[in-house]
């Protein structure tokens, strides 16, 4: 797992009771006064942070990341390739929008019509080999969480025009054939024309729900369930640990679910 900022990140996290706990103190002693300018610069993070660390900030984290190495350098499983994402269509987002679809069935008892994740909160490559809890919290580092919509086949069909105007997302249960300048050519549904009388289901996490990402179709659903305690990355964590303890390694492969025409 590479050294990155999301870990330390989780150091301040687990120090930050202890670290901060004087704040409210502190806006409370300067409330009288008000900011009459504001400055600011660009700086570079990079190696020449590390090269003289603050002794004493040092020790006080140390306990924390302790704690946090043990957890991120976990290993939960293997990886049979390397994974990336990419448009129209990748290895990672096949398999992350697989889980979703699958992860459907807590909610429908069987798994979603559709699974769905944006490229955008895939932040990582999954690397071949060795598959830590690291490795899965730099590649869903944000707290998005499940969420299972049912829709009309109108407003699929306008939810996969966006995908399409994006060029590919994070599919799984579906095929799109779509153009070179991102217009919807036809869409199906476990390998059938989608039908606009008929209504689907579809896996995805809260933040397209909401219709962020031009997911607006989403706010036209017909009934939208977000269980609790259901985030996308222990979805994925607990995916890799069932495979794992099945004698299964991770693997993924490109189906032609979005196809350029």
């Amino acid at each position: 797992m590479k050294q990155t900022y999301v870990k330390y990140l989780m150091v301040a996290a687990f120090a930050g009771g202890f670290l901060f706990t004087s704040c409210r103190t502190a806006r409370e002693t300067t409330a009288q006064y008000e900011v009459t300018k504001v400055e600011g610069s660009m700086i570079t993070i990079d190696s020449v942070w590390d090269t003289n660390p603050n002794v004493k900030a040092t020790e006080i984290l140390k306990p924390y990341k302790e704690k946090v190495d043990a957890m991120m350098y976990e290993v939960i499983g293997t990886s049979a390739m390397k994974m990336d994402k990419g448009v129209p269509e990748s290895l990672l987002s096949d398999l992350v929008a697989g889980v979703l679809q699958q992860a459907a069935t807590q909610v429908l008892g069987k798994p979603a019509d559709m699974g769905l994740v944006n490229m955008g909160g895939l932040r990582s490559i999954l690397p071949e080999g060795d598959i830590t809890v690291g490795d899965v919290f730099e590649i869903l580092p944000f707290e998005n969480s499940l969420c299972v919509l049912t829709m009309k086949g109108t407003d699929l069909r306008h939810l996969c025009e966006a995908i399409a105007s994006l060029h590919g997302e994070g599919v799984s249960g579906v095929r799109l054939e779509i153009t070179k300048d991102g217009k919807l050519l036809n869409a199906f549904i476990a390998g059938k024309p989608l039908k606009d009388d008929q209504l689907y289901t579809v896996a995805t996490i809260d933040y397209l729900a909401d219709g962020n990402g031009r997911m607006d179709a989403f706010l036209q659903a017909e009934k939208r369930v977000c269980p609790e305690n259901a985030t996308l990355r222990g979805l994925f964590l607990d995916y890799v640990r069932k495979q794992t303890a099945e004698g299964k390694v991770i693997t993924s492969k490109l189906d032609g679910r979005i196809t350029i025409k």
